[in-house]
């Protein structure tokens, strides 16, 4: 790609020009995500499921596989989605890297909608995450999830593949496709973290130990309540309940104290390994997926009042980020928050094929 385009998508995806304001929370709704925010994702549900540690008794939609290898001198093991074409195949691979508070069944529909367009869909859950080994003394890096991405990877004979992260899994796509641009086909960033440095911004230092009691303290109630703020823009449909009650049922069984162990360390790790600086250095063909709605912004509750409320504008992130990407693509959605592939999978899914589709599988 040698030149930037702008997408602007309203309902229905119709492109159109855009004329109005950068969408900002009422001053309750900032306050709310800024107290729950990215550290406060933990403990029980009323009534809801309970989980294992590795979110045992939480089916997939497609059959786990197990990819262990050694990590830090420890046996670990990788759980991971590998879903073959049902529609004609067309030769390329997915591979769909999560977000913090979330695994890979939340990307079921886009694990449908790929398979279906002909793609090899592999989908695991990082380390440290999910259904996957939460290991004691493990020290986390997003270079260190890329590498062990890239050996799962090349454990299935996979060379390239399209790289599709959202959230936490956006920054992580983008370390993968900075340490292995030859592996990367097609970068889609679906509402990356990552886009500002918080800490520069003003976001102070928290310990793991204050974060980690902080997860412990979050109820289901407080779950929903951020993922509707920040996730899906306001609104709440009943689709949305399985991920809500997926992530705390995880915090509600025996394993929550390791649960909330490993999300406390893997937030010391995103806030302290910023890849912004480096966004100029991608050299892959690039598409950002922007909701306005998103305000995701980590350790938000724990800064000023005045710097919360310049944190996480996602309208001004996005085109900041386009511009710093050589050739980078920016589809923008007017009505979505964090996550357009589970708020309008239906529109989010066809922009998604078209924007690969303009790759094909090809080198630049």
């Amino acid at each position: 790609m040698s030149q930037r385009a702008l997408i602007t998508a309203g309902a229905g995806g119709r492109p159109r020009a855009d004329h109005g304001h950068p969408f900002r929370l009422s001053r309750a709704a900032l306050l709310l995500a800024g107290l729950l925010g990215m550290t406060g994702m933990a403990a029980a549900t009323e009534g809801g499921a309970v989980y294992g540690p590795r979110l045992e008794g939480f089916d997939y939609p497609h059959p786990v596989r197990t990819h262990a290898f050694e990590s830090q001198r420890q046996q670990v093991e990788m759980i991971y989605l590998d879903v073959p074409p049902t529609g004609e195949a067309n030769g390329r691979t997915a591979l769909l890297l999560h977000g913090k508070n979330f695994c890979a069944a939340t990307w079921e529909h886009t694990i449908t909608a790929l398979e279906e367009a002909g793609y090899r869909v592999i989908a695991p859950d990082q380390v440290g995450f999910c259904k996957s080994s939460k290991p004691d003394g493990y020290q986390y890096a997003l270079a260190g999830l890329a590498h062990n991405t890239r050996g799962l990877l090349a454990s299935l004979g996979i060379e390239r593949s399209v790289v599709v992260g959202h959230s936490m899994g956006g920054m992580l796509a983008m370390r993968y496709a900075l340490m292995y641009p030859e592996a990367v086909e097609h970068l889609a960033l679906v509402g990356p973290i990552g886009l500002e440095d918080w800490k520069a911004k003003g976001v102070p230092y928290q310990p793991v130990e204050q974060v980690y009691a902080a997860e412990l303290r979050t109820t289901y109630d407080s779950i929903r309540d951020y993922q509707v703020a920040v996730y899906y823009a306001g609104q709440w449909r009943p689709e949305f309940e399985r991920w809500a009650r997926m992530q705390a049922g995880m915090y509600a069984g025996p394993g929550r104290e390791v649960v909330a162990w490993h999300q406390a360390l893997t937030f010391d790790m995103l806030m302290w390994q910023p890849v912004v600086y480096e966004l100029p250095l991608l050299r892959v063909p690039t598409t950002l997926f922007i909701g306005v709605h998103d305000r995701t912004a980590l350790g938000r509750g724990a800064a000023a009042p005045e710097v919360q409320a310049g944190l996480g504008d996602y309208r001004a992130l996005g085109r900041r980020t386009a511009e710093a990407i050589p050739g980078a693509v920016l589809v923008e959605y007017e009505d979505l928050g964090h996550s357009p592939h589970i708020q309008d999978p239906e529109r989010f899914h066809q922009d998604l094929l078209r924007e690969l589709s303009s790759t094909d599988g090809q080198s630049d």
